[in-house]
């Protein structure tokens, strides 16, 4: 699976207090019944020695025992078992279809008569409307007598905005629903708890979710692949190289095998997105600037409204001390995706470095009403309102980052400040010595704690 790198709201405009409301409704409202959890299952992949090579998510969408999830679920795998919430097992007779682009596949389950999960119209969705996910997180599944076997999570949200991503030619359901490792192959499911999307892909505000209506017109195909013969065609896949890529730079840590992977799949297409973007994020990890931006260049070249790939470059940019061009590439990725929820908190950060903390105002405040739990945020409005002036705004918070797990030693120093402007000494003092706590050999904290201390 792909990994990404996972309170209150400030003052929403009305149309957001709206939101909220009908939002915190919406469950108890229309949800009239649960999600057909016995339809869901964990899905585990095992290799040519028994060996286990992953899990995620699938589910049901007919009584023979159809059933879908992730295309990179499946890449390697020499048996699929699937697992359900009573403890039952069935093995995966065979592939009915995959997508290699659109990352799905439909295979078919042993036996029949199986419970199902009822298909939606993903064409029917719209931005802020409730959805919700299910899914197996990985950290949940444990080895038990008989075999592994996981915990079913529910998680709730809204959309957020349908864009194309790395591949324009088809769509992705953005949500705040998150997806956690092991979601992949989960449902996304509406207020009347029918499927309209295949969770593929978890992140802050880069929950993607393939429309389900992508998958409608596949499925009743007959042709039934066996996994040996997936893997077989697999071996000249670009694609399977890219998800072997993912798996060894997510879920392993190894980034010169990841490298190596998506350097592979580049060899047969220069010009595939996805393995290029993960190469720049790859190097991005590793702290080699010059070739992430190298990279994301490479990337936005192919595809110029590739949203992510825009904010990032920006981040790198940034870092390299070139505020300009990040605020640009913040931008770009803001016009492609208006709720873009880290790039509008970077771009705030941007504006702030700038000295432009009144511009960067309106887009923190957006992105906390989109994701009130999003603590760097504050941090980046705690700054935009120390920058106009806004001493009681920027306590507040900067106070809220703290309580969300920010604990950056230049937020203290601006806490330091205001309390001084407030004539609240003692405070002053703490803060200080919490900088002191973080860094001991501070000469500039030693010698304001000493004048504090020395004028009572």
């Amino acid at each position: 699976m792909r990994v990404l790198p996972k309170s209150k709201f400030y003052r929403p405009a009305l149309w957001l207090l709206a939101l909220a409301a009908v939002f915190l409704l919406q469950p108890s409202v229309t949800l009239s019944h649960e999600v057909n959890k016995n339809a869901i299952v964990l899905l585990i992949t095992k290799g040519d020695k028994g060996q286990t090579l992953g899990t995620g998510t699938g589910f049901i969408v007919k009584p023979d025992g159809t059933l879908i999830t992730n295309y990179h679920v499946l890449v390697d795998a020499v048996s699929v078992e699937a697992v359900f919430q009573n403890g039952d097992r069935v093995q995966v007779q065979g592939v009915v279809n995959v997508d290699r682009n659109r990352d799905f596949s439909i295979v078919k389950l042993e036996g029949d008569l199986y419970s199902t999960l009822e298909i939606g119209d993903s064409d029917t969705l719209k931005e802020y409307d409730y959805t919700s996910a299910l899914g197996y997180p990985s950290e949940s599944v444990q080895s038990e007598r008989g075999g592994m076997k996981g915990a079913l999570l529910q998680t709730f949200g809204f959309i957020l905005g349908i864009h194309p991503q790395a591949l324009p030619g088809f769509s992705f359901l953005y949500n705040t629903t998150p997806f956690q490792p092991g979601f992949s192959g989960g449902p996304l499911v509406d207020k009347n708890n029918k499927v309209v999307g295949l969770a593929t892909l978890e992140g802050r505000s880069i929950n993607l979710a393939l429309p389900i209506n992508d998958i409608k017109p596949h499925l009743n195909d007959q042709k039934l692949m066996t996994l040996k013969q997936l893997r077989t065609a697999d071996q000249l896949s670009k694609e399977a190289l890219y998800y072997r890529g993912n798996f060894a730079l997510y879920a392993l840590g190894e980034s010169d095998k990841a490298i190596d992977l998506y350097q592979r799949a580049l060899k047969i297409d220069p010009n595939f997105v996805l393995a290029r973007y993960d190469l720049a994020v790859t190097y991005r990890g590793l702290g080699e600037v010059d070739k992430a931006i190298a990279e994301y260049e490479k990337v936005l070249k192919i595809n110029p409204r590739f949203p992510e790939a825009l904010s990032n470059l920006g981040g790198q940019y940034f870092r390299k001390g070139d505020v300009k061009q990040a605020v640009a590439h913040f931008r770009r990725a803001i016009e492609v995706y208006p709720n873009f929820i880290q790039a509008l908190s970077n771009l705030g950060a941007a504006l702030n470095k700038l000295g432009q903390s009144k511009q960067a105002l309106p887009h923190l405040k957006k992105a906390l009403s989109l994701d009130p739990e999003f603590a760097v945020a504050y941090f980046n409005l705690g700054n935009a309102h120390f920058g106009v002036g806004n001493l009681d705004e920027a306590e507040q918070a900067f106070n809220t980052a703290i309580e969300k797990g920010v604990d950056f030693l230049s937020l203290h120093w601006k806490l330091h400040e205001i309390y001084l402007k407030k004539g609240r000494r003692s405070q002053a003092i703490a803060e200080l010595e919490t900088i002191l706590q973080m860094d001991p050999e501070h000469p500039d904290a030693q010698k304001k704690l000493k004048e504090l201390r020395s004028s009572k």
